[in-house]
């Protein structure tokens, strides 16, 4: 291994790979390291797919990618014990090029991504942990590794290490610690399942896909998600929850996600599948005011390591290979200067706040604390909009207005109409 090269990768997820792919295209000399056995080893994103961004680095991409299925349907449900109140949307335009979404398997994906940037030249190097970074003159100059003379200069150091991002701290570009207020647990389990199951149990034609986002009893309650995303012949099956409600309610991610596959409307879609594959991680949560300085002296921050999650859309694969592909233009530009100073890294920062990326982000920036603040959304609101439309679909000889005023009393008792006014506001501030 040289000992030097211009650019420096640490992780190859979406960020990191995306950067190196641009990067060796334009010819610099990149090295991209991953502590997994292979690059997806340690992603539990739930496993959708954007077609534009990722077309944007890799035009063309899902001729050739091993991709799952396209996504033809979002489903939304708000679940109570025993109940679901689902919304939906299903447009067969998204089965057809250039398609919008594809559900699809990390270990796999990210594989192939890397593939193409080894391909274009960059040199990748699992099962290697990048313990610290290099600095010479307040500048990072490279990385220490845990190999035996593992030490890589260069001019350029990209983290895309993930949520849990010590470098970044080390870099002093991010508080040091674990802010539970900003982050999430994630598990995630593979379910086998033959494919004309899943085509019959979502009403999907053949190699159509769907996407099912779960609130209220999916995560008791707390702020967070859950989720069903349909492969070909498997299902991927989650849940994420804000760290600092877990370490409240003293509960386990994983009997979380037991719970959700134990729910009456979500056990069915299972039945008979068998569980092929389990993986945790942290996910960030923070929104726009999580995010870090994404720059100094010889570095950039991408992706989950910058805290780019748009936790309302549940999106995050987008923004990772958005924020890789803008960090190479930056770096490019830089390189024709000769100059990796933090002045001249600078202009990452604009670029994703002139992007979808930071605009999204800063569009939402109350929500995650809003949210936090006002559990009511996922506890009320949930069972009382489910048992109005029990007592309303309810048929037994009780005249509808008589209904009318029985779920009115119910929901004024629970909560009072300047309450639900209130609410309704403030989540449209939030949200607007």
């Amino acid at each position: 291994m040289a000992e030097r090269f211009e650019v420096v990768v640490v992780g190859a997820g979406p960020a990191g790979l995306a950067a190196a792919l641009t990067l060796a295209r334009a010819g610099v000399e990149v090295i991209v390291f991953e502590r997994g056995e292979h690059p997806g080893s340690k992603n539990v994103m739930g496993g959708v797919l954007y077609r534009h961004p990722t077309e944007t680095v890799v035009p063309g991409f899902y001729h050739q990618a091993p991709l799952e299925r396209p996504v033809v349907e979002q489903r939304l449900w708000l679940l109570t014990e025993e109940a679901a109140l689902t919304l939906g949307y299903k447009d067969m335009v998204f089965a057809r090029e250039p398609f919008n979404a594809f559900t699809v398997l990390r270990a796999r994906f990210d594989r192939w991504l890397a593939d193409q940037a080894v391909a274009a030249g960059a040199l990748l190097i699992n099962e290697t942990v990048v313990e610290d970074l290099l600095w010479e003159n307040e500048r990072v100059v490279g990385v220490r590794t845990g190999r035996e003379g593992g030490d890589v200069r260069s001019d350029v150091v990209i983290l895309a290490e993930g949520a849990n991002s010590l470098l970044t701290q080390k870099a002093g570009l991010k508080p040091d610690g674990i802010n539970t207020n900003q982050l999430a647990v994630a598990v995630k389990e593979i379910i086998a399942l033959p494919r004309e199951k899943i085509e019959d149990r979502f009403n999907l034609e053949e190699g159509q896909g769907c996407t099912i986002e779960l609130l209220g009893e999916a995560t008791k309650g707390m702020l967070g998600t859950a989720f069903i995303y349909t492969n070909k012949d498997s299902l991927s099956v989650g849940v994420g929850v804000l760290l600092a409600s877990l370490v409240r309610r003293r509960l386990n991610p994983n009997d979380l996600l037991e719970h959700l596959k134990s729910h009456p409307m979500v056990r069915p879609l299972l039945a008979g599948g068998e569980s092929k594959e389990y993986q945790g991680h942290l996910i960030p949560e923070g929104g726009y005011q999580a995010v870090p300085k994404l720059y100094g002296n010889g570095v950039l921050v991408v992706g989950d390591a910058a805290m780019l999650v748009n936790g309302i859309h549940r999106e995050g694969s987008n923004l990772a290979l958005t924020s890789g592909l803008l960090a190479a233009r930056t770096i490019l530009a830089a390189r024709e200067k000769g100059d990796y100073s933090e002045a001249n890294l600078a202009p990452y920062r604009q670029a994703l706040e002139e992007s979808f990326v930071l605009k999204d982000l800063k569009k939402y920036q109350r929500a995650p604390f809003f949210f936090d603040q006002n559990p009511q959304f996922f506890t009320l609101y949930p069972g009382l909009l489910s048992r109005a439309a029990r007592e309303f679909l309810t048929v037994d000889n009780v005249p509808k207005r008589e209904k009318q005023k029985r779920i009115l009393r119910e929901i004024t008792t629970s909560r009072s109409r300047f309450q639900i006014a209130r609410d309704l506001y403030n989540l449209w501030r939030v949200m607007g």
